[in-house]
């Protein structure tokens, strides 16, 4: 009996800790004491989450595969005309290309030569239709009139293939 009952007194404290917990976290996120500023850094804890989810979301819902290959240059060099079209220069910048200035407090984009081979051409495409909540990364798959599907993978084909296009080739590429 003794046994019961320092059991349910450490359940009860458990319970009562999880109770405080999740009070102390409700008051500073809902009391205004989380800064959503731009220019404020998120606490550690907060940054790890939000990478956290953003990833496991963005695995569990790219599902749609490539219609063809996408390493034919046809494919790679609409692309990166589509890329520069639709404006994705003036947060990521390009080969030969600078981001314009006011992407730099949108937490900041990516450099995108640094992340592509950490994502697969799902997850791009995924993200370039969806967009990305709170990131500034919008989605072009809502555009009016919206990107079609077929626009989306070509520009997923030019990014693959991102870390090695030269200067001169998407200068040639991206011009109307």
């Amino acid at each position: 009996m003794a046994l019961h009952m320092k059991m349910l007194t450490v359940l009860a404290l458990i319970g009562l800790l999880a109770i405080l917990g999740g009070m102390g976290a409700a008051t500073f996120f809902f009391g205004g004491f989380f800064s959503v500023a731009a220019n404020h850094p998120d606490p550690d804890i907060v940054n790890w989450a939000l990478i956290h989810v953003r990833k496991v979301s963005i695995v569990r819902h790219a599902i749609d595969r490539p219609p063809a290959t996408l390493d034919d240059p046809a494919i790679v060099q609409a692309g990166a005309r589509a890329y520069t079209e639709n404006g994705c220069t003036n947060c990521h910048g390009g080969p030969g290309v600078k981001p314009a200035k006011f992407p730099e407090g949108l937490n900041p984009p990516p450099n995108l030569k640094k992340v592509i081979n950490d994502l697969q051409p799902e997850e791009l495409f995924w993200i370039i239709k969806n967009g990305i909540k709170m990131t500034g990364m919008p989605s072009f798959g809502a555009e009016k009139p919206p990107l079609t599907n077929q626009a989306i993978w070509s520009i997923v084909a030019f990014l693959k293939k991102l870390p090695n296009v030269s200067d001169e080739d998407f200068k040639a590429w991206s011009a109307p």
